[in-house]
């Protein structure tokens, strides 16, 4: 897999423009103009660049998780570094909004620097972009027209300040408007908790926990067309737990049931729903309903 290390490298390859800063690009086309074109298509490549961009869908079809969504607004797409892309000529998008690329470098000695990685929306996936609606759309574009300006002007000792303050206040905003965007999707935020459960009740059924121990949130959220981390950050919004604590939550409920056969010892239990290690399951109980798996086997002979 070809890999970009520096940031010309990789605008280079997407057949863009040159940067006008060697860690800092921008192509802004908000009001008139259109977008440079990148390439048709591209194999699967990584690079150590951060990307902000701003785009209308016109042909062709993405989903949100398993849902159609409408792309009549723009949507709002964040990338990490070393984040795997790739990308065919199906899908069309107008050439006009804005597109970011910077190097992680870029933001060396910044307090955005230890900041941007508590945004969990570089992590999501492209059918889980930002959708802004026209009012937020504006808000953005006063955004980028502040950071256009301030790339296009002679750069001076004040320059990268300007622009990672704007880049800080334009983060700070995709963060509110994803809230607004969970608060709106609530009816598919429920569902995704069923879908959650069900897809570990598929695992369990299935004799795969015995034999590759307890599932991953990667692979759960795989199966749920969704990003791993897209998928705990709206749990989290929704219900206050982790995919990790519904996971656990879900764990300990099996675990109650076979306790109850007293032919099993607490070991064993441990050993049948996936853990490696018995004493691991005891305290994960233990943290869970308060009381050790013994105790609560002894409890309900009691009762």
């Amino acid at each position: 897999m070809q890999h970009f290390k520096t940031l010309s490298s990789y605008l280079e390859y997407l057949e863009l423009p040159r940067p006008e800063h060697p860690m800092f690009s921008m192509y802004s086309a908000m009001g008139k103009g259109f977008l440079p074109c990148p390439k048709e298509s591209s194999p699967p490549i990584t690079n150590d660049c951060y990307s902000i961009s701003f785009k209308k869908f016109i042909q062709g079809e993405l989903t949100y998780g398993r849902t159609r969504y409408d792309f009549s607004n723009g949507a709002l797409f964040f990338l990490a570094p070393r984040q795997v892309l790739q990308w065919n000529s199906d899908a069309v998008f107008e050439q006009k909004g804005f597109s970011i690329n910077f190097h992680e470098d870029f933001l060396k000695g910044t307090e955005l620097a230890h900041q941007i990685k508590k945004y969990g929306f570089f992590s999501y996936s492209a059918n889980e972009a930002l959708h802004l609606s026209p009012k937020e759309e504006k808000q953005i574009e006063l955004i980028i027209e502040n950071i256009d300006l301030e790339y296009q002007n002679n750069p001076d000792s004040f320059s990268k300040d300007i622009i990672v303050s704007h880049l800080s206040t334009l983060l700070k905003y995709a963060q509110r408007f994803y809230e607004r965007q969970f608060i709106n999707r609530q009816e598919l935020s429920t569902n995704l908790l069923e879908q959650f459960n069900h897809q570990l009740e598929e695992y369990f059924d299935s004799g795969r926990l015995q034999h590759e121990g307890i599932p991953s949130i990667e692979v759960i959220a795989d199966k749920l067309s969704i990003s791993q981390r897209y998928l705990s950050d709206t749990l989290k919004r929704e219900t206050g737990k982790t995919t990790t604590e519904h996971l656990h939550l879900y764990l300990v409920d099996e675990a109650k049931n076979i306790l109850l056969d007293p032919n099993k010892t607490v070991s064993e239990v441990a050993y049948e729903l996936g853990f490696e290690y018995p004493t691991y399951f005891s305290r994960l109980f233990k943290k869970k309903e308060g009381i050790s798996p013994t105790a609560y086997r002894e409890k309900y002979r009691m009762n």
